[in-house]
């Protein structure tokens, strides 16, 4: 397995703002003027809804070229609108596909199963375990510090 590795760090820019390092990529983080950030990045949520749309559209490519499909591209609206958190009975993510090419009948509803086995999508829908430790390092009134 690949281990995927995000570093997410407070950057001082607002009460939220965070920069979000994964590999050689950054990416600001935080929460929208209506919560009290200031906006200049995509908040957690986003962050999640992007991940699932991304998966989607890989996956979604990947098999149409193993089958030698004509799709020419695909595009992917993920929406997050219940929150178990807020009440309901669990989270509900939407995700509407668009899939432009002459694809048949049959191959845009196998391509729509095929959406639910990216694996984000399978992850979402498993729910997941969540370890947290502390690290030893930078500890508030450290000596070493």
């Amino acid at each position: 397995m690949h281990e995927r590795v995000a570093i997410v760090a407070e950057n001082g820019q607002g009460p939220f703002g965070a920069t979000v390092t994964m590999g050689a990529h950054e990416i600001p983080a935080d929460e929208p003027t209506d919560l009290g950030g200031l906006g200049a990045g995509p908040d957690p949520y986003e962050f999640l809804l992007a991940g699932l749309g991304a998966c989607t559209t890989m996956t979604l490519r990947l098999y149409a070229q193993r089958k030698g499909w004509p799709l020419d591209r695909v595009e992917v609206t993920v929406r997050h609108a219940e929150r178990a958190s807020e009440g309901a009975a669990k989270d509900v993510f939407t995700r509407e596909i668009r899939l432009d090419g002459d694809l048949s009948t049959e191959e845009r509803a196998r391509l729509l199963h095929i959406a639910e086995r990216c694996p984000v999508s399978k992850t979402l829908a498993a729910g997941s375990t969540i370890r947290s430790t502390l690290s030893d390092a930078g500890l508030i009134g450290d000596a070493t510090s």
